[in-house]
């Protein structure tokens, strides 16, 4: 019995209630002490068994946790040996100092220890510096997700290579539709016999299906001059990496025939859903065609687009129908308006000038106020002649307006034309599209992935010289009350003369037609002259952007301004049209600071080199032949670098 009570056994509330219970059986012992006789043994042998069971318990407790102390330590002793899973430590230096023995059979020799973590992966230490708790890297063949804990200097490698692999097969069986449409099939083959349209036919759809069937491409001739492909992410990636050989193939196969027939393809991929597929596949054609065809465009479910092909100057295919129907549309897009703002893009040239005028020359002979937006703060040297001599015209300088004045005037019925620009980044006044429901795009230059949202109208014609030659085209089919004056006439000639360089470059028959109809309304060619004469000191700047040129690869004249000189975007592309009609020289770039402190750098070619996919690939675009763009929070040397890499890439990948 006193063993019992050589340490307190019972729980609390036990030892509560047999207190209360003594504390009765005084009472019971005071006043019926036979009774309490009685109550006392029942007490004590009740008081016994409970102090024994409460100690067998106890008893039974602890060796169940002892027992299972001893399995769990057990088992993390052979989790720590035994589980596939890499455990490393690591000195502050970043040298292995133990692993498991699981980490043994991917080392060469019989330890880690004393390697650095770089044998793992040279990104390790340097994203473990960087606070990353989450890495990957590669070990035989098997890919790991590292756990890091920075503060014991501890990895946990966990093999997700199944995991990754069927990651990976889930992408690559990924749906992807493509759309392809065949150039200019109607145009050549309106005029053929039944014979050499099937010859044709035959050829096309042969090549198409042996191209599909080598990559395992559902193909269907939806229409004489579409198809419909269906394939997986898998091939996609395939096709990418062949450069998508087929729009090589098609126009050599055509070309013995001297029949311009080449392929626009636009393909939609992602995550999204067949009917979001397709609509993506068809707005990825139209950019194509929009580009000038003869290219791919691919573009994912959230819109980001990547470009192959394009290395052909486009073909014209606009008609003298289309450019009727087209200022037909505008003719009533403008009657339906209370007001037309016609604005270019910033820092506008002759073309964005002399374009707009005729925009507003359209709304004039409508009856409709037209209004050029030009922000004086923001005109190159190249456009001052012009806009001094409309200074002097006041009825024409009467239509043009600051961006402020713009804002006041603009109303939800006022419809905005945007003229020689279809990027909302690079137009005068931004906020000037968001204020109407109303906008109408006129542009010559190739479409790029961005674009202005939703246009009422859109004229965007990549195989025109110049946007001041699409709009004349248009002014041709107004309502006869429409008077173009010398000046007027002259500033549109002009646009056409800059942009073709004097009609040699991106020169066709409608350039002369449009050229020949402004000379008949009374423009000037010793005004335009007078236009593009350039001071001393401007023609002294560019001589110094020249004079630093060098040659790369055999053929390719690259010059760099100064660090710290800064040029005007006119004397950048001055030089780089300069350094073009040098011998040898193929293409060429200028790079230079500009009065924006951004990095400019101008394209220009001969068609031999595509100097737009090159700017593309520099967040910039233009056309094959001309092309630009702007750098932020570069240096010169940057710019060049990265140049030089991507016309290596350009050169050597033949995209």
């Amino acid at each position: 019995m006193p063993d019992l009570f050589k340490k307190p056994t019972l729980s609390l509330h036990l030892w509560i209630i047999y207190s209360l219970s003594f504390l009765l059986l005084g009472f019971i012992w005071f006043f019926q002490w036979m009774l309490g006789i009685v109550m006392t043994v029942i007490l004590v042998a009740s008081l016994y068994y409970s102090v024994r069971s409460e100690k067998h318990i106890l008893s039974e407790t602890e060796e169940y946790i002892s027992t299972l102390s001893h399995r769990v330590k057990k088992v993390g002793e052979e989790a720590l040996l035994e589980m596939p899973i890499g455990i490393v430590l690591y000195s502050e230096d970043f040298q292995i100092e133990w692993t498991n023995p699981y980490m043994n059979q991917f080392s060469n020799n019989e330890t880690f220890v004393g390697q650095s973590l770089e044998y793992f992966s040279e990104d390790l230490i340097p994203m473990i510096k960087e606070g990353k708790e989450d890495i990957w890297v590669h070990l035989d063949e098997i890919e790991f997700k590292v756990l890091v804990k920075r503060e014991e200097r501890l990895l946990y490698l966990f093999d997700r290579t199944k995991q990754t692999e069927i990651q990976n097969l889930y992408q690559n069986e990924q749906t992807v539709l493509g759309i392809i449409f065949l150039d200019n099939y109607e145009e050549i083959t309106q005029a053929m016999d039944d014979a050499s349209r099937s010859q044709i036919n035959s050829n096309v759809t042969s090549t198409l299906n042996e191209w599909s069937n080598k990559y395992g491409i559902y193909l269907k001739r939806i229409s004489q001059e579409r198809f419909l492909a269906v394939m997986n992410q898998e091939i996609l990636q395939e096709l990418e990496n062949s450069k998508f050989e087929i729009l090589d193939e098609v126009r050599e196969l055509v070309s013995d025939k001297n029949v311009p027939l080449t392929l626009s393809i636009g393909i939609g991929f992602g995550g999204a859903s067949l009917p979001d597929l397709g609509e993506t596949a068809q707005s990825s054609v139209d950019l194509a065609l929009g580009r000038g065809g003869d290219q791919v465009v691919l573009k994912d479910e959230t819109g980001k687009v990547r470009f192959y092909g394009g290395k052909t100057n486009p073909m014209e295919k606009r008609t003298r129908v289309r450019a009727r129907v087209i200022s037909h549309a505008l003719k009533q897009l403008v009657q339906e308006s209370d007001q037309v703002l016609i604005m270019g893009h910033k820092s506008p040239d002759m073309d964005a000038i002399g374009a707009a005028i005729g925009i507003s020359k359209i709304a004039e002979a409508n009856d409709i106020n037209g209004f050029v937006v030009v922000d004086e703060n923001d005109i190159d040297t190249g456009v001052q002649r012009l806009m001094e001599e409309i200074r002097g015209d006041e009825d024409l300088w009467s239509n043009f307006v600051s961006p402020v004045e713009a804002m006041e005037l603009i109303t939800k019925n006022t419809l905005v034309v945007v003229v020689d620009t279809h990027k909302p980044s690079l137009v005068i006044e931004e906020k000037l599209l968001n204020k109407t429901d109303h906008v109408v795009v006129i542009d010559h230059h190739r479409r790029g992935e961005e674009f202005i949202e939703h246009p009422t109208l859109v004229y965007m014609e990549p195989y025109a010289s110049s946007t001041a030659e699409l709009v004349t085209e248009l002014l041709e089919y107004q309502p006869n009350a429409l008077k173009l004056n010398r000046l007027e006439s002259t500033a549109l000639l002009a646009g056409i003369i800059v942009d073709t360089k004097s009609f040699t470059l991106r020169t066709g028959s409608r350039t002369f037609d449009a050229a020949s109809y402004l000379r008949s309304k009374g423009a000037d060619t010793i005004l335009v002259q007078r236009f593009m004469k350039e001071d001393l000191d401007i023609y002294i700047k560019r001589s110094h952007l020249i004079e630093s040129t060098t040659i790369y690869r055999d053929n390719i004249a690259i010059s760099l301004g100064k660090t710290g000189q800064r040029y005007g975007p006119v004397i950048i592309a001055q030089a780089a049209d300069t350094l073009l009609t040098m011998s040898g020289i193929s293409a060429s770039f200028v790079i230079s600071e500009r009065q924006d402190g951004r990095i400019g750098i101008s394209a220009r070619s001969l068609g031999e080199v595509n100097v737009q996919l090159i700017m593309e690939s520099m967040n910039g675009g233009g056309h094959l032949t001309n092309a630009a763009t702007q750098l932020d929070d570069a240096s010169i040397q940057d710019a060049y670098e990265q140049l030089k890499e991507i016309i290596d890439n350009y050169l050597e990948g033949g995209d």
